[in-house]
């Protein structure tokens, strides 16, 4: 099992003896337990990668060893705590508020699903947290994000076992 360590402090994410820059949720890191959506905070905690998503019309495929799919312009993540399929990927429309993952901004050309409130999910602790492309180091709503080349780049090395770790710092709220 390979675990790609995110130091919330600098800013980076190190993984097969690479150190690369990421971005981090606006709200900085919180401990798990505390997590709560729309709180804009990245989960400390080791989260493994479940699957990926790739947008067919921005990226070839770049082989991995996850589990994988093209990403199609009706996907949406639920993040609506009263629905009954809240942090699980749906499709739009949807009766409940779900994000859409066919972006025009590039952060979802690639999706790394992480397994944060995931087994099963906990209605308000958080949804749609994943490693995905970033936006020049702007803060994410939670997730982790790095530069797409890193991306496309790591996505081959990856596989089932495998894991985000964050790590906790002393700018973690708990």
């Amino acid at each position: 099992m390979t675990r790609l360590v995110v130091d919330p402090t600098t800013r980076t994410l190190t993984a097969f003896g690479r150190t690369i820059p990421c971005a981090i949720g606006r709200g900085g890191t919180i401990a798990s337990a505390m997590k709560r959506e729309g709180d804009g905070a990245t989960p400390i905690g080791t989260w493994p990668l479940m699957a990926a998503l790739l947008r067919p019309d921005r990226v070839a495929f770049p082989g991995t060893a996850l589990p994988w799919r093209w990403s199609r312009k009706d996907d949406g993540w639920s993040d609506d705590p009263a629905d009954a399929n809240y942090n699980r990927p749906v499709r739009h429309p949807h009766p409940f508020s779900a994000e859409r993952l066919w972006r025009e901004d590039g952060l979802y050309d690639v999706i790394v699903v992480l397994g944060h409130n995931s087994a099963p999910p906990v209605p308000g602790a958080g949804s749609a947290i994943f490693l995905h492309c970033w936006n020049e180091a702007k803060p994410t709503e939670g997730c982790v994000a790095i530069p797409r080349d890193d991306l496309l780049t790591l996505l081959p090395l990856l596989s089932v076992g495998d894991a985000v770790e964050i790590t906790d710092t002393a700018e973690a709220k708990v």
